[in-house]
């Protein structure tokens, strides 16, 4: 067979159908339109609402010639003259070798010297105005000036206080040094014995302080948590002490008896 595709065969097929003619309903038609038409006729003339423009034709004389679209200068001046008269005079000649030269105050001062020995440097201004008027930052009041304060130059109370107690820390200090030396039980330790004491201190302060680094870096026993405490307490003692050697020139210790 051809590759013809043919409908399937079907009993219906066979029986032949009504053709069915659909009448369409009539165009719509206005009945105001012999109206319209009437009133177009009736108003339309020829070239009133579109067309060409009606322009006057340029005469036959005014044809456009040679430079005449170019921008022209203004004419000149008595003032322009004057103007140009004085820009264009010649500059007086150069004075010949034999003329005298204008006498110069001459001066020891050296400007270069007394310009770059001290340099000025610029005074802190803030702007107050939107035009951008400037004034000087010291007479603003807008930083502080300590020396307008009512206890300028004045020791503060908290360092008079400290000294006092300092004072009365060496005076106890004496005092008690004194009382022992009487009764024969402190002795006097020399500059060379003393700074021996604080190299001593200072090297066990070292040997704790490295035993404190090698501590693990999770702490999260009690051994390690009091061993940890341990050290920083010595650490702290020993730095008291080597504080109170370095503090006090004179420093006496108490004798052991055997």
């Amino acid at each position: 067979m051809s590759g013809v595709l043919h409908p399937p065969e079907s009993v219906y097929n066979l029986i032949p159908k009504e053709e069915v003619h659909t009448q369409k309903p009539p165009m719509y038609m206005s009945k105001f339109r012999p109206l319209v038409v009437l009133e177009k006729k009736s108003t339309k003339d020829a070239m009133r609402t579109m067309g060409p423009a009606k322009v006057e034709v340029p005469s036959p004389d005014k044809y456009l010639k040679k430079h005449s679209k170019e921008p022209k200068l203004p004419e000149k001046t008595q003032c322009s003259k004057e103007v140009r008269h004085i820009y264009t005079t010649r500059k007086p000649s150069v004075p010949a070798r034999t003329d005298n030269p204008p006498l110069v105050m001459h001066t020891k001062r050296d400007y270069i010297k007394t310009t770059t020995l001290v340099p000025m440097k610029p005074q802190p201004t803030f702007v107050d105005t939107k035009k951008g008027h400037k004034q000087r930052l010291e007479n603003s009041g807008l930083v502080p000036k300590y020396i307008k304060k009512k206890d300028y130059g004045e020791v503060p109370e908290y360092l008079l206080q400290r000294s006092e107690e300092e004072q009365r820390a060496q005076e106890e200090y004496d005092n008690f040094v004194k009382e022992q030396k009487e009764q024969g039980a402190m002795k006097h330790l020399s500059d060379e014995e003393r700074q021996a004491v604080v190299e001593g201190l200072k090297k066990s302060w070292d040997e704790v302080h490295h035993e404190y680094q090698g501590l693990s870096l999770v702490i999260d026993t009690l051994s390690k948590k009091a061993h940890k405490a341990r050290l920083e307490v010595a650490m702290k003692q020993l730095e008291n002490d080597i504080n109170l050697f370095e503090r006090f020139k004179s420093i006496y210790i108490p004798i052991t008896r055997t």
